[in-house]
């Protein structure tokens, strides 16, 4: 039972810039169908990444943001009464297994676990889909593939994925990318100059260096991307900072004067 996925399509070039071999090796992945764990901060481009890749293989590419609240059945489908009695709809990643999508559970752990392990079978040889409530196998479409992102340094202990799931995946690091290339993203993404995203991007990793003292995550490169687009629409690059990079991430008194004295320094 195949479906119409053309709105899953990427239809124009994501801007993505490679930061070593990971567009080589995911495509490596990919040919072999690999199920792949994407691990980094928040914000460092592991979603632009698995868009980029889905425009490059032109594969269609179903996203789902998961949660706390996320069942099992909202990932594999539910039966629904309507007017005619009930029906089966699947869920995301049953449409993407059965019609060779890619498939993409984004910031993985904060599912449940029992929500976690309905994804075993379709991350070995098995490439299967048990539909237990409906009395279905589904065989995955040769072109299936599952792509998983989380954030390790931001889990807590609880939170981690169980290391049989871990194990059933290759995985590739991403983090905040250097200076240069950094700055080449923000000015690209933003519209502003070079110079402007050279200062965010100083601002940015001043307070990077402050995670694990006071602050639990750093400023990530979409935030300044936010923060430079204010900048491109007339905002006072100091406005601009405090909105989009400073009040989000704390609400510290003493953290957020440590910040605003960095954003004065370079701007």
């Amino acid at each position: 039972m195949t479906m119409n996925l053309d709105q899953y399509f990427i239809k124009q070039q994501p801007y993505y810039r490679p930061v070593a071999d990971e567009v080589e090796l995911y495509e490596a992945a990919y040919s072999v169908r690999m199920p792949m764990m994407l691990k980094g901060p928040t914000g460092c481009g592991k979603t632009r990444f698995v868009e980029y890749i889905a425009w490059k293989l032109g594969k269609p590419l179903i996203t789902v943001a998961c949660n706390e609240d996320m069942t099992a059945s909202d990932l594999v489908g539910r039966f629904l009464l309507d007017v005619n009695g009930t029906r089966w709809q699947d869920g995301p990643l049953t449409i993407a297994a059965r019609n060779g999508a890619i498939c993409y559970l984004d910031e993985v752990v904060e599912a449940r676990q029992d929500t976690t392990v309905v994804i075993h079978p379709l991350t070995d040889n098995r490439r299967v889909l048990p539909l237990e409530k409906k009395g279905e196998l589904v065989h995955a479409h040769p072109d299936f593939q599952l792509v998983i992102s989380y954030n390790p340094g931001y889990q807590s202990l609880m939170k981690d994925l169980k290391q049989s799931t871990k194990q059933r995946f290759g995985a590739l690091d991403f983090n905040y990318p250097q200076h240069d290339i950094e700055v080449e993203i923000v000015a690209h993404e933003s519209g502003v100059d070079r110079s402007t995203a050279d200062k965010l991007v100083s601002i940015a990793e001043r307070a990077r260096n402050l995670k694990g003292h006071g602050l639990d995550e750093g400023i990530s490169t979409r935030m300044l991307v936010y923060a430079g687009s204010l900048i491109a629409t007339g905002v006072s690059p100091t406005a601009a900072s405090r909105v989009a990079l400073v009040r989000p991430i704390t609400d510290d008194p003493d953290m957020r004067d440590a910040l605003d004295a960095a954003v004065t320094t370079f701007f």
